[in-house]
């Protein structure tokens, strides 16, 4: 068999794809790049696992028995249809930009682009009741690393922030002199768009800001951070994790209806759903949301029980709202009999 040359292997544009394509030309967040990387990683481990080796698996060898063969394989691993569906979309895109680059395999492209997506089944999206968002507002205790712990989840809740785009805030990013306190957000696709907060959140993360960033704090412009070695670095997303875990078994006893599990993503949905059922707009929320189609808000577009029975007692009025047949007066029944 000939030997195939750098270009014709499947793994030799990964590195242009990821480190300056995604980067440069498409402006992907670090949040995406990371997900496509880890997709063509857990690719190549199958085909290693498949007897190829990287210096012999071109781009004609992706074919659509081998990708649904990669499919099956990450189902009997435990991944679910979505993230298989992830993968897949990943490979996808690898090979149009492949393609572009070279007309060459624009037909093989096509036919890894014909791969079907896995089917899977809409899941019922908890959300936390308002009893369960006050419990879990009020339960750390007045210290100043309970004060960080409330103002984190606050935020999360009252900005219906993402995770990444509250560990990316700095301190000038909180406005709390005008009139409306507001965040400055960068979201995905480093785009910006601004939110305004509470009064009740504005407090605080005035107060956060005095205890966190005052003369004697360490000297960084994030807005949430910790301290190792007695320097400041970046919080990471499994701190958040942890300090909401730390609540929510602490109140779990007292409030059984909380959702098996609850994540820093729960609070933003829940957020998004609350405004939704209070009658906002879908095109106001996803703009609060930095969503760039509102096709992507409608996820979180769940009616309330008050609106499902209000949608069902308009379109079957009551059958006692209708006009009697016969007056109630009865002389007037036997006028219209032709009696007296």
């Amino acid at each position: 068999m000939k030997a195939k040359s750098f270009n014709e292997l499947f793994f030799s544009k990964t590195r242009d794809f990821l480190d300056s394509y995604l980067t440069t030309q498409c402006s992907r967040s670090p949040h995406t790049i990371k997900a496509y990387r880890d997709a063509l990683t857990v690719l190549r481990r199958y085909v290693t696992e498949q007897g190829w080796s990287l210096k012999a698996f071109g781009f004609e060898d992706c074919t659509r028995d081998f990708l649904l063969g990669f499919l099956e394989h990450l189902q009997k691993s435990g991944y679910e249809k979505s993230s298989c569906n992830q993968r897949l979309a990943a490979i996808k895109a690898y090979m149009w930009y492949v393609a572009d680059g070279d007309v060459t395999w624009q037909q093989q492209a096509l036919m890894v682009s014909r791969v079907p997506f896995l089917r899977t089944t809409d899941k019922e999206r908890s959300t936390l009741s308002e009893e369960c968002l006050k419990a879990l507002f009020t339960a750390p205790d007045k210290t100043k690393r309970g004060h960080r712990d409330a103002t984190i989840m606050i935020i999360l809740y009252d900005s219906a922030i993402r995770l990444s785009e509250l560990l990316g805030l700095v301190v000038s990013d909180v406005n709390l002199q005008k009139n409306i306190p507001y965040l400055r957000i960068r979201g995905k696709g480093d785009k910006e768009r601004i939110v305004s907060i509470s009064d009740n959140a504005a407090n605080y993360i005035k107060k956060y800001i005095e205890l966190f960033h005052g003369p004697d704090s360490p000297d960084t412009d994030r807005l949430f951070y910790t301290v190792i070695h007695e320097k400041a670095q970046a919080m990471s997303p499994g701190n958040v994790a942890r300090i909401i875990d730390k609540y929510v078994d602490l109140i779990r006893p007292s409030h059984p209806n909380l959702p098996q599990k609850v994540h820093p993503h729960m609070f933003r949905r829940t957020r998004a759903t609350n405004l939704y059922q209070n009658d906002i707009e879908l095109e106001l929320v996803s703009r609060i949301l930095g969503h760039s189609s509102t096709q992507t808000t409608r996820i979180y577009a769940k009616p309330s029980l008050e609106m499902l029975k209000a949608a069902m007692d308009k379109s079957n009025p009551e059958l006692n709202s209708e006009i009697p047949m016969w007056p109630d007066d009865e002389a007037e029944f036997a006028r219209i009999c032709g009696l007296r």
